[in-house]
């Protein structure tokens, strides 16, 4: 007890220190680890040095006993070596207190749960560990988060939850399977498209007890459709199950909609490809366009093939009930259309880059073409001044006339104008 006592002098003891010196640099300038305020940082690698001697039991009635801003200082300090451990000791208000207030650090992290009313999905922000514990939800939806975060809603719905940053890691054949406790996994990749870029993210849900988790690391156009036709459509859920297919299903059609937005660009393309005569600045443009659409296209594809395999998953294992299935089946029919556009579009796409590349080449054959007639009409003067370069007297009697020199060059120009006026004649040149 007396350690005890004395572990929670010392820790306040620093923490007292460090908030003057944080008062203190906090009216001057912004904080960086440098020689200015290298009194700052001391202070608190001094309290993390404190920390890793303590044993874990004693640091959880150290932050019990500490002020709320306190806890979080403390708990900063030592939540990446021993957070998992002490979050299972800590007293349940202490501990959710802990888990949002550093939740909300991260800007990037949102935490909704969504319970069924009169017919229609009601999301709910859950901003404290209480939030949960007075709504029976359908649909719990994790975006970014925390480590700590995932542990207590783990335990608060007896669920291991993965972490969205290790989903890409996972083997193909291992990402639909049912555990023992009858848990339902599927890690599938929803679509994510916009100007700047488009890419697949991989996405956990799981259904257990009939409630459905999502777990991912970024928000997603096609969970935020979901969500707004659950809310204003009574009677479009009733469960998780629901709700998962509507989830495939959305993303279906998300994927439908990007492939139209395919279609549009690549007819701009075509019409300044198949309209116009290209520089080589524009068909360069015009490749780096086609290359664009042939990478979206190319994730979609892949995209419509992870929702097959993880709608016929669910159906293959009969968790379905027949409007479920009839729902799935339904799902299946759009992505057999989906793949007839892609293939489309990929032979569209190459087309159009082969006749670019066609321009191109044109254009290229030009510059040849140019410096191919100048060699031509360049060899007889070059063989007339060759000749005259030699001075070999009696044999040329111009050598001795005035005009000899521009006589020289009269049959140069002469040598010259003849061929190019005879390949025109021919239409050689044109």
């Amino acid at each position: 007890m007396i350690e005890e006592n004395e572990n929670l002098f010392n820790v306040k003891k620093l923490l007292d220190e460090h908030r003057l010196v944080e008062t203190f640099f906090a009216q001057d300038a912004p904080l960086q680890e440098n020689d200015d305020d290298a009194e700052y940082w001391h202070n608190l690698a001094a309290l993390r040095d404190l920390l890793s001697r303590i044993p874990s039991e004693e640091i959880v009635r150290v932050i019990e006993a500490l002020d709320p801003a306190e806890r979080l200082l403390v708990w900063n300090e030592v939540r990446e070596d021993r957070g998992e451990s002490l979050l299972d000791m800590l007293d349940d208000g202490v501990r959710g207190g802990l888990v949002w207030d550093s939740h909300f650090r991260n800007k990037k992290t949102m935490v909704c749960a969504f319970e069924l009313r009169n017919g229609r999905l009601s999301q709910i922000s859950v901003n404290t560990p209480d939030d949960l514990k007075m709504i029976q939800p359908i649909w719990v939806d994790l975006v970014a988060p925390t480590p700590e975060i995932r542990s207590w809603i783990g335990r608060f719905f007896d669920i291991d939850l993965p972490n969205p940053g290790t989903l890409t890691d996972l083997e193909a054949s291992a990402r639909f399977y049912v555990e023992e406790n009858g848990e339902i996994h599927l890690h599938s990749d929803f679509l994510f498209d916009s100007k700047e870029e488009s890419r697949n993210v991989a996405v956990a849900l799981i259904l257990h007890r009939d409630i459905l988790f999502t777990v991912r690391t970024e928000e997603l156009p096609v969970f935020r459709l979901q969500r707004l036709r659950a809310r204003t459509q009574p009677g479009y859920v009733t469960d998780g199950k629901d709700v998962l297919l509507d989830l495939y299903a959305a993303d279906a059609e998300y994927s439908a909609d990007a492939l139209e937005d395919i279609y549009a660009e690549l007819g701009e393309v075509s019409r300044h490809v198949l309209g116009t005569e290209l520089t080589d600045a524009e068909a360069a443009k015009i490749l780096a366009d086609i290359a664009r659409e042939e990478d979206l296209n190319g994730r979609i594809r892949r995209n419509v093939h992870d929702t097959r395999r993880a709608v016929s998953f669910l159906t293959r294992g009969k968790f379905l009930n027949p409007n479920q299935l009839e729902d799935a089946l339904q799902i299946m029919r759009d992505i057999e259309s989906l793949d007839g556009h892609t293939s489309f579009l990929f032979g569209k796409i190459n087309f159009l880059m082969d006749a670019t590349v066609g321009f191109i080449n044109i254009n290229q054959n030009k510059v040849i073409k140019i410096f191919s007639v100048a060699s031509v009409a360049l060899l007889p003067p070059t063989l007339i001044a060759s000749i005259y370069g030699m001075n070999f007297k009696g044999w040329f009697p111009e050598l001795d006339w005035e005009y000899g020199y521009p006589f020289s060059l009269l049959l140069m120009a002469l040598s010259v104008g003849f061929p190019i006026w005879f390949f025109r004649k021919k239409g050689w040149l044109n």
